[in-house]
C-alpha cells in the first residue's frame, strides 16, 4: 500500500529527472517505432539495454505533457496491484491521455490495468525486460492490442555514432571487445557488465521463477557465456553441472533466453520433435558482456564474429536456424516460412578451411534452393560458384554496413 501523495511525488520527481537528463544517442529502433493509439506500444528487452532511454527519446519527441511512471523506484516498493486506483487519481489529477509505464511488469495484475486504461480511450507505451512475461500475460489480455519492438544494445553503427568512429574494421574490433551496452561503452567499467550479469540472474530469473539452486545457475550461464558458438545439450549440461532431470536444465535455458541474456539457435528440421531435441547452438546478448563475464574464454575472434553475425541477423529476423547434414552452415534466416538468407562464418578463410566452409554454404544453398549466400570474413572479399549458385565471401564491416 502506498499514499496518493507518495505517489505523485515520485511521479513528479521521475518526470522532472527525465526532462533534466539527455536525450542520449538516438536509437536505430525508434525509426521504426509506430504510433497507434488503438494499441500498447510495448518496448522489451534485456535489462540496460536504452529501453528507458528510448521511451525517453518518443516522451520528448512526441509527448512531451504524457504522464510517466517507473515502477522499478525504490520509493515505489510498497506498491502494490491493490494501488491501480490510486494511480488513476494521479494520472486524473495530471489530465493527460497519455501514458509512460516504464518495468510495470514488477506490479502483479499489470496486464489488467493496461487493458482497462486502454478500453477507456489511453495511449499506452510500456517497457519490459521480460519476454515471457510480456508474451503470456498480454496475450491473453491484449489479444491483437499489442505492437511490440525488441530494443537490443548497440549495434555497431550506434556504437561508432556513440563514439565519433568511423565504419572501419579498427572500429569493429573495438565493438568486439567492449560490446554494445550503452554504459560501459560510455564508462568501461568492468563492474558494470558483472552486476548486469548478476542482476538478471537473481532479480530476473531466481527471484521471479523461484530457482533454489542459485549457484548451479549461475554456474551453468558462466559456461554457456563462455562457449558462444558451440553446441550445447540439455542432457550432456545435466550430466556436467550434476542436476537432477534434463528438464530441470532446459528450464533454466528457457529462463536465459526469455531475460534475452542467452539465445540458442536450433539445428533445421521440418520436424519439430527433432528440432527440439537435437543440439542447439549458443549465442549471448552482447560481446562485451562476454568477455568481462567469461573466465575461461580465449581469444577466439572466430567464435566472437559468429556471434556479432548472429546479433546482426536477430535484430531483424527472429527465425533463425543451423544447417547440418554432411557439411554444416551456420545461419539460415527464415521469413515467413521461407529461406531468406544463407550465412557461413569464418573470421580467416585459408587453404585448409576453404572447402570445409565452401561445402557447408553450397549444401545449405542447394538444399534451400537459394541461389546465394555469404560467408562473412574478417577482412576477405572473394567470390565462389558451382552448379549455378554464388558464395561471396564479404568482410564482415561491409556485412554490418548493409
Amino acid at each position: 500500500m502506498i499514499l496518493k501523495s507518495t505517489l505523485a511525488d515520485v511521479a513528479e520527481a521521475q518526470m522532472s529527472n527525465l526532462l533534466k537528463r539527455e536525450a542520449g544517442l538516438p536509437r536505430h529502433a525508434t525509426d521504426k517505432i509506430p504510433e497507434l493509439k488503438s494499441h500498447v506500444l510495448i518496448i522489451s528487452g534485456i535489462r540496460r539495454c536504452g529501453k528507458s532511454t528510448v521511451l525517453h527519446q518518443l516522451l520528448r519527441r512526441k509527448h512531451k505533457h504524457a504522464f510517466y511512471l517507473n515502477f522499478e523506484d525504490p520509493r515505489l516498493f510498497d506498491l502494490e496491484h491493490n494501488d491501480f486506483p490510486r494511480i488513476d487519481d494521479v494520472i486524473a489529477d495530471r489530465e493527460n491521455r497519455t501514458l509512460y509505464f516504464d518495468e510495470i511488469q514488477v506490479l502483479d495484475g499489470w496486464e489488467r490495468y493496461v487493458r482497462q486504461k486502454l478500453d477507456e480511450g489511453f495511449q499506452l507505451v510500456i517497457t519490459g525486460s521480460n519476454a515471457s512475461l510480456l508474451s503470456r500475460e498480454l496475450g491473453t489480455k491484449l489479444t491483437g492490442r499489442h505492437i511490440t519492438k525488441e530494443l537490443f544494445p548497440f549495434s555497431w553503427k550506434e556504437f561508432c555514432e556513440f563514439r565519433s568512429l568511423g565504419l572501419s574494421e579498427d572500429s569493429l574490433t573495438k565493438y568486439m571487445e567492449i560490446g554494445g551496452f550503452p554504459e560501459y561503452v560510455k564508462t568501461g567499467n568492468d563492474d558494470i557488465l558483472h552486476q548486469l550479469f548478476e542482476d538478471i540472474l537473481l532479480r530476473d530469473i531466481a527471484v521471479r521463477y523461484g530457482v533454489r539452486d542459485v549457484k548451479t545457475l549461475q554456474r551453468l550461464a558462466l559456461y554457456l557465456v563462455s562457449n558462444v558458438g558451440n553446441l550445447v545439450t540439455g542432457n550432456k549440461l545435466r550430466s556436467l553441472f550434476g542436476v537432477g532431470a534434463t528438464s530441470t536444465v532446459m528450464e533454466y535455458f528457457s529462463h536465459l533466453e526469455q531475460t534475452w541474456l542467452i539465445h540458442f539457435v536450433p539445428r533445421f528440421s521440418y520436424s519439430m520433435r527433432k528440432q527440439s531435441i537435437n543440439p542447439r547452438k549458443v549465442y549471448a546478448i552482447d560481446t562485451g558482456l562476454v568477455n568481462v563475464n567469461s573466465k575461461s574464454f580465449s581469444d577466439d575472434h572466430g567464435r566472437m564474429l559468429e556471434n556479432l553475425v548472429f546479433l546482426h541477423l536477430r535484430r531483424s529476423f527472429r527465425e533463425i536456424c543451423y544447417f547440418s547434414e554432411k557439411g554444416e552452415c551456420d545461419f539460415v534466416v527464415f521469413e515467413k516460412g521461407k529461406a531468406k538468407k544463407i550465412v557461413q562464418v569464418c573470421y580467416e578463410l585459408t587453404p585448409d578451411n576453404l572447402d570445409r566452409e565452401l561445402n557447408g554454404l553450397f549444401e545449405a544453398l542447394a538444399f534451400f534452393d537459394t541461389d546465394r549466400g555469404f560467408i562473412v570474413t574478417k577482412n576477405q572479399t572473394d567470390r565462389f560458384e558451382r552448379d549455378g549458385k554464388t558464395a561471396d565471401a564479404i568482410p564482415c564491416h561491409q556485412f554490418f554496413d548493409e
